[in-house]
């Protein structure tokens, strides 16, 4: 069978269009975000049953991978994708369930 050149221009052009897609997907894509760890000091955690409620409110915000508390500190380290949330909305989860936090320090 004999290919033409109206059906080699054809791929050509078929191949370029995915190639020029996936090359914008990647470009845009949240994968070139870095893990980050916000160190937070929470108000009101007065015992041990209180990160319980904190971590729920953190696990609820998309983005969020990992949370480990200081009691006697009153802080929680949070680990997150800095590409799918920010501080500020983990601060407003804490905050929403009872536990206003403040920054203390954010690390790469």
């Amino acid at each position: 069978m004999k290919a033409s050149k109206a059906s080699f221009t054809k791929i050509a052009q078929i191949l370029s269009i995915v190639m020029a897609t996936a090359i914008s997907a990647l470009t845009m894509s949240p994968a070139f975000a870095a893990n980050k760890t916000a160190t937070l000091a929470v108000s009101n955690m007065t015992c041990s049953a209180c990160p319980i409620t904190v971590k729920k409110a953190l696990f609820g915000v998309y983005g969020v991978e990992k949370v480990a508390f200081n009691l006697d500190k009153r802080e929680a380290a949070v680990t997150f994708d800095d590409g799918s949330t920010t501080v500020k909305a983990l601060t407003k989860a804490t905050e929403d369930a009872g536990y206003p936090s403040k920054i203390v320090v954010v690390r790469k």
